[in-house]
């Protein structure tokens, strides 16, 4: 999908550069949240998380459509090269259904995470924690700075 500037928050912290939908809400979990329709979303996870976990060799969820989630259920997994992660839900609501391109090219999530390579749809409300694009702008430094003084602190203990 080609990306329109003035929807668009162009990011960058050091080493890491992102773009980020201004219309879209984010969990500080680094999860994405698309409204489609009054309380129906579709989620994914946003390019930071993408870097931390590596690239991606499967996923898998365990509800099924039509069950009850609420935040911080755990809905699935996903396995990259770098770490195992569990899907967590940001709705509280009803799953709808996971998306079914993953089961066969799970790499949409690493290279088109905020169009092709979303997650799930869910119907409810979302977490009360789920931020503006600003907020999660704010949560991503916050986030960049604590690697990065890890990063000087391993430097000097070298």
């Amino acid at each position: 999908m080609p990306v329109d500037p003035t929807k668009t928050i162009y990011y960058r912290r050091a080493r890491f550069t992102t773009r980020l939908p201004k219309s879209y809400r984010y969990a500080l979990s680094h999860f994405w949240l698309e409204e489609l329709e009054p309380d129906l979303y579709r989620i994914g996870i946003t390019h930071f998380a993408t870097r931390m976990l590596g690239d991606f060799v499967e996923c898998e969820f365990q509800k099924t459509a039509g069950e009850t989630i609420e935040p911080g259920m755990a809905l699935g997994w996903i396995e990259g090269f770098k770490a195992v992660s569990d899907i967590y839900s940001v709705i509280d609501g009803e799953f709808v259904e996971s998306n079914s391109l993953l089961a066969t090219n799970p790499t949409f999530m690493d290279r088109d995470p905020y169009d092709r390579g979303w997650l799930y749809i869910a119907r409810g409300t979302p977490d009360e924690r789920v931020v503006d694009s600003q907020g999660y702008v704010a949560a991503l430094d916050v986030a960049i700075d604590r690697i990065l003084s890890q990063e000087q602190q391993e430097q000097k203990k070298c």
